[in-house]
């Protein structure tokens, strides 16, 4: 059971950048500017710490969010997406004109005790 999920469009983006780039990282902060909003980076430009939470892969990086956003955030199913736009943060997708968002539902009562919530 994951708590995160991918559109076939943010995946096509995300496969194009990982063919340029290589190793790449999810990251949701929470910070100001687009912090809030996930990012896509360079494995080796993001250092983590025990204030990130994994939770989980999508197209095989790694997803992870601050542990205070996810404080906010843990009773949800992710969905990342994208759309036209430039958003204002360093992800890798900005100057391609397109950014990052999330969708989110509630966890329904299965997955809530699947994740112990």
């Amino acid at each position: 059971m994951q708590r995160i999920a991918i559109t076939e469009n943010a995946g096509k983006i995300v496969r194009q950048l990982k063919e340029k780039y290589g190793e790449l990282i999810f990251h949701q902060s929470g910070g100001c500017c687009d912090g809030s909003s996930p990012m896509l980076l360079e494995k080796e430009d993001m250092y983590l710490d025990e204030s990130d939470v994994l939770l989980g892969q999508l197209e095989g990086i790694d997803f992870y969010m601050n542990k205070d956003q996810y404080e906010y955030w843990k009773h949800t199913h992710l969905t990342i997406d994208v759309t036209e736009g430039r958003g204002a943060s360093f992800s890798l997708e900005i100057p391609l004109g397109k950014r990052f968002i999330v969708h989110s539902r509630l966890l329904n009562e299965e997955e809530r005790a699947f994740f112990k919530l």
